[in-house]
């Protein structure tokens, strides 16, 4: 299936990131090596014998794991496990527990417990030990930032041609990118070099996000000679384009939670997300989600289409709930067990559940414990961020606010994965590089002016930082 390229492409992308730390400051190599890697690297997966697949974004991990031990192990060695790090850590570690409570043994839970560790784990972990500062946080928005005007052109041509962007170069195409799903709208829906279009949706939500954020803070006033307010205008046109139309609510809320801060000087439309996202989890996981109440505002704001498609979900959402709370602690484990079989018109046993949530499949999977500890690990940063360091009166210092802008993309990451369950490694090095700005040790600067202590103590840091 994978071509020659692909395989050249991922074998080269090793001493690449061994090029780009000898080329670059640290922080810069990190965010351009996993960047680049989940914008260009080809979609594989590659299996190789005790270790998790090769994969565009393993690899990349991989690459620089290395490049750390090899070149700067003090970095490693001065990690210290915080409490902010708890839920990522037993996200990790439950697949252990959720293979031997269903008898599937051992090797199956390490071997489980590898893959999540690569898949979320290692990503945190980079995060945390190179890009826990207010300077990391600027390198890793002005990445995101960069990375979405990289895939301006790729996204208008596919979005107008309609051809694969991805078998073009490479050779294949993911089959998880089919024509027939491209169609949107009357025209095509761009994957580029990603799984689906629904996934570059939201890359190009967060780069919207965060250059609009970075333009109305004067973090950056022009890049390459063009002013921000034009480029800023250039992404936003190619985001409609891209047409994941639930990825434009994203961004509306994303703007109305900025705004609170900067006009309002208050967080609490971002705490209100997240408590209603954790309100919305438990009636699921107990079955209780006013399924009824949901179809008629839905019918009242969308269309019947729409609305059929919404019930259709929250009736299979139920149904995998209701087999999930057989083993609420820590799920079915893998191989299939967490779906729901029902024999066929022939007498088959077949599956007869479709899930398109990040939450009920790991509901399902790994259980009560999975569910509650990535749902913490994306919503605890953030939150502790707002409370602890950043308060809303300091969103707009230029040196704070591309902190900030991070921050509010993992509510809003959360709120997609209750719809979709598209893992994207990028929000889970966000999610570290704030739990080391939390973890971070208060200092003492005075600074003037009549804020609060924690506003005071917070703008002192940023000037330091």
């Amino acid at each position: 299936m994978y071509s020659p390229l692909a395989f050249l492409v991922v074998i080269a992308w090793f001493p690449f990131v061994f090029y780009l730390f000898q080329r670059f400051p640290a922080q810069q190599a990190v965010v351009i090596s996993f960047i680049t890697g989940w914008l260009f690297l080809p979609t594989i997966e590659f299996p190789l014998p005790g270790i998790p697949d090769i994969t565009k974004m393993n690899v990349t991990c991989y690459s620089i794991l290395l490049v750390t031990l090899v070149n700067d192990v003090g970095r490693v060695n001065s990690f210290k496990l915080g409490w902010v790090d708890w839920p990522m850590l037993i996200w990790c570690l439950c697949p252990v527990l959720s293979s031997l409570t269903n008898d599937l043994g051992l090797y199956d839970g390490l071997s489980s417990s590898l893959d999540k560790t690569m898949t979320w784990g290692i990503p945190y972990f980079l995060g945390r030990i190179y890009l826990g500062t207010l300077a990391g946080m600027r390198q890793m928005a002005m990445g995101i930032f960069i990375g979405g005007l990289a895939y301006v052109p790729f996204c208008l041509l596919q979005t107008r041609l309609s051809f694969n962007v991805h078998e073009l170069v490479y050779g294949y195409a993911d089959p998880r990118t089919s024509f027939m799903l491209s169609i949107r709208y009357g025209s095509y829906r761009p994957a580029v070099f990603m799984e689906s279009g629904l996934m570059v949706g939201i890359w190009m939500m967060t780069a919207t996000l965060v250059a609009i954020w970075l333009w109305q803070t004067r973090v950056i006033t022009q890049f390459w000679g063009i002013p921000m307010n034009s480029l800023v205008l250039l992404l936003l046109i190619t985001f409609v384009l891209v047409k994941a139309t639930g990825a434009y609510l994203l961004l509306v809320l994303g703007v109305i939670f900025l705004y609170a801060g900067k006009w309002l000087r208050t967080a609490l439309p971002v705490f209100l997300l997240i408590l209603g996202m954790s309100f919305y989890i438990y009636q699921g996981v107990t079955g209780t989600v006013p399924r009824d109440q949901i179809e008629e505002i839905s019918l009242r704001y969308t269309n019947e289409e729409r609305t059929q498609s919404l019930t259709f979900r929250i009736d299979n959402e139920e149904l995998l709930a209701k087999k999930a709370r057989e083993r609420i602690m820590f799920g079915w484990g893998g191989f299939g067990r967490n779906r729901v079989y029902a024999p066929d018109w022939k007498g088959d046993i077949v599956d007869v559940s479709i899930t398109d949530s990040l939450w009920i499949i790991t509901f399902g999977i790994n259980g009560l414990v999975g569910l509650v500890s990535l749902t913490l690990a994306l919503l605890l940063p953030p939150a502790s961020l707002f409370i602890l360091r950043y308060p809303a009166s300091t969103w707009s210092h230029p040196k704070v606010a591309p902190a900030v802008v991070l921050a509010i993309c993992l509510p809003l990451y959360e709120l997609d994965c209750i719809l979709n369950a598209m893992t994207n490694p990028i929000f889970a090095i966000i999610s570290g590089a704030l739990s080391a700005l939390v973890l971070k040790e208060a200092r003492t600067n005075r600074v003037t002016g009549t804020r609060s202590s924690v506003a005071r103590r917070s703008l002192a840091q940023a000037r330091q930082n």
